[in-house]
């Protein structure tokens, strides 16, 4: 999971850098192990980033060296490749007809393979970054096309897996969604002129802009001077929007394919109390993703809701920090019962998921010498059972509490005076109007795509 943010303008009024930037700040839930920007200044392009978090990245002295009038940016989550500085994104590269920049959110499982082919070709690469895979193959059809839209063509034909991709060419914003849209990416417009493409609608709204529409599954958009243009690259029988937007990873106040993600969470809570109520003095949600659930489940069940859980906003998401003694540290000083709120109370715990469970043990121990009198968890997805291979480093099975331990297990090992998950039904009704569907497989082992054989 990353996250990605272009912005093309006419009007040279417009700070590319500095859009990009605020873009980036509100998508910074997506990624905080570095963040970069490329911009491209008549047919050249110049580049800044870095490990880090956005703000921490870049300073006004930067922002001021990225003059031009297109760019875009990158905060990322690694998945695939080392965290080094050569593979932080956007990848700046210069091939037969200038110079592109390329950033991705998503992964490519078929990466090594086209890697190993193209080595034994006489590419060279340079990192270990999947995105460079596509960079290759994009540049090796690039020689044979006319145009950058049939080169695109051409190398999507070959790539398989999860991407969300913005470019910058010697003339085009480019955004391109994988034919089942399992990563999201949108469009929008601000001062008339100047478009927008972003992960998420709340990155549009960030800068001020209008949401025009997402990007299709299997979509190419390129936008220059004159406006939107949208090619389908593939005839997309189904789709499989990641459910975990949903549940996790989208900021609430964004709009992913129709669906918002704050009813979605509050549906998933109203839904979770109907299947597993209990008796219980206050409802507590787990900043953020469980904040809104836990509303739906307080509204449902008429039990009231407290902010029981102060959430360090200095501190990053547990879930995607890249090491597993990172997340349970971050824990620690992440997390603070308010103890008034659970003292002497039978606490109803409301979170989005438990995939390691590490997060989840500690919340409950602290809840515990807060004084709380029992400690129900709920959880708003099914048991995370199986490895995504789409975007979410877990691999492996032996990295997911429910893959191995059955409910009760569970409960024992994390402490709770109960568990309950919400039904497979059940998540997939909280999302609302939704114009895709979804993929489901880390609670079923059905993957949309054939995947690695796990070792």
């Amino acid at each position: 999971m990353c996250g990605i943010f272009g912005v093309y303008s006419k009007d040279k009024s417009v700070n590319i850098a500095e859009t990009i930037y605020y873009g980036l700040y509100a998508l910074q839930h997506r990624g905080q192990q570095s963040a970069g920007i490329a911009v491209r200044d008549n047919e050249l392009i110049e580049w800044y980033k870095a490990k880090g978090l956005v703000p921490e990245v870049f300073k006004a002295a930067d922002l001021e060296k990225l003059p031009g009038d297109a760019g875009i940016g990158h905060v990322r989550y690694s998945t695939s490749g080392d965290v080094s500085k050569g593979t932080i994104e956007p990848l700046v590269l210069k091939y037969i007809s200038g110079y592109m920049a390329i950033a991705k959110n998503g992964n490519i499982i078929n990466a090594n393979a086209l890697r190993e082919e193209l080595e034994a070709n006489g590419c060279m690469f340079h990192t270990t970054n999947d995105t460079e895979v596509i960079a290759a193959l994009l540049t090796k059809f690039r020689i044979g096309s006319e145009h950058i839209e049939d080169s695109i063509e051409q190398m999507v034909k070959f790539i398989k897996g999860s991407y969300a991709i913005t470019m910058i060419t010697p003339r085009y914003l480019i955004g391109l969604r994988d034919p089942l849209g399992i990563m999201p990416l949108c469009i929008g417009k601000i001062y008339g002129s100047t478009y927008i493409i972003s992960s998420e609608s709340a990155g549009i709204d960030a800068v001020g802009g209008q949401f025009i529409r997402d990007i299709e599954p299997g979509e190419l958009v390129l936008i220059d001077s004159n406006g939107i243009q949208s090619r389908k690259l593939f005839e997309c029988k189904s789709s499989s929007l990641c459910i975990f937007e949903h549940v996790y990873f989208a900021r609430p106040d964004s709009i992913i394919d129709g669906a918002s993600t704050h009813d979605a969470r509050v549906n998933a809570g109203m839904i979770l109390a109907k299947e597993h109520p209990v008796d219980a003095d206050v409802v507590i949600g787990v900043p953020d993703g469980g904040t809104d659930m836990a509303f739906g489940y307080a509204q449902e069940s008429q039990i009231s809701v407290a902010a029981g859980l102060l959430r360090n906003k200095y501190v990053g998401r547990t879930f995607i920090a890249p090491y597993q003694n990172d997340r349970e540290i971050a824990v620690k000083i992440k997390f603070n019962p308010v103890k008034t709120e659970v003292k002497d109370k039978r606490v109803v715990l409301i979170d989005d998921s438990i995939v390691r469970g590490t997060t989840t043990k500690i919340l409950v121990r602290m809840l515990r010498e807060a004084g709380a009198k029992a400690v129900h968890l709920r959880i708003c997805s099914p048991p995370y059972k199986f490895p995504c291979y789409f975007g979410v480093d877990t691999s492996s099975r032996g990295q997911l509490l429910a893959s191995n331990n059955d409910k009760e297990a569970i409960c024992k090992w994390i402490g709770a005076d109960s568990l309950e998950y919400i039904s497979y039904e059940g998540i997939m009704k909280a999302p609302i109007n939704s114009m895709t569907g979804f993929c489901t497989s880390c609670f079923t082992g059905i993957y949309p795509i054939e995947v690695p054989k796990e070792v």
